[in-house]
């Protein structure tokens, strides 16, 4: 049952179901003020969205379903949640008018990378691993977000609007032509 490759519930689809459970709960933590939490659980995602490619191509377990949910996995863990840890902590103390830019910031971001997955899906194929990744990839996209947060939270970019900036940038890069080693 977990190495049958047509069964819904393989070992590479439930790992990937954890990530999904992960993010989810990250979120969960992230609105509740409890960033530690949520952090810990956005490295067990990626954790997980490592795991799960490495399971799915050794044990031949790659399917359209699994390019599907990896890809809905990677929008929750990598595209939605860290949207919501940086939009969290840099507009905790903001006003009503900066709240609101910033949602609408982190609309566009989230956007461009429900996209960018969409387009990337459109190009997979079952069991095959391209070379490059033609613009940045989700997971990249997440560690760049976090990277802020950093710079944030220990006030080497106190201005929510100059990380704003450097959100649409990543956005732009998610569906950009900049070519990124698969590793």
């Amino acid at each position: 049952m977990l190495f049958d490759k047509e069964n819904r519930f393989n070992l590479a689809n439930l790992i990937t179901f954890g990530n999904i459970a992960a993010g989810l709960i990250a979120i969960h933590f992230i609105v509740h003020g409890d960033f530690f939490t949520a952090i810990i659980l956005a490295w067990i995602a990626g954790a997980l969205d490592i795991a799960d490619g490495k399971v799915a191509r050794k044990y031949k377990l790659s399917t359209e379903f699994g390019i599907q949910v990896d890809s809905y996995a990677d929008f929750i863990s990598f595209v939605v949640m860290p949207s919501f840890l940086l939009y969290y902590a840099i507009t905790a103390d903001a006003s009503s008018v900066t709240q609101l830019i910033l949602g609408l910031v982190f609309i566009v971001y989230i956007i461009a990378g429900l996209r960018r997955l969409i387009e990337f899906n459109m190009k997979s194929e079952e069991g095959e691993v391209a070379k490059f990744f033609e613009g940045v990839p989700t997971p990249l996209g997440a560690i760049l977000q976090w990277i802020l947060y950093l710079l944030f939270s220990y006030g080497v970019i106190t201005n929510a609007y100059v990380i704003g900036i450097f959100v649409v940038v990543i956005a732009w890069a998610l569906n950009s032509k900049v070519k990124i080693p698969h590793p």
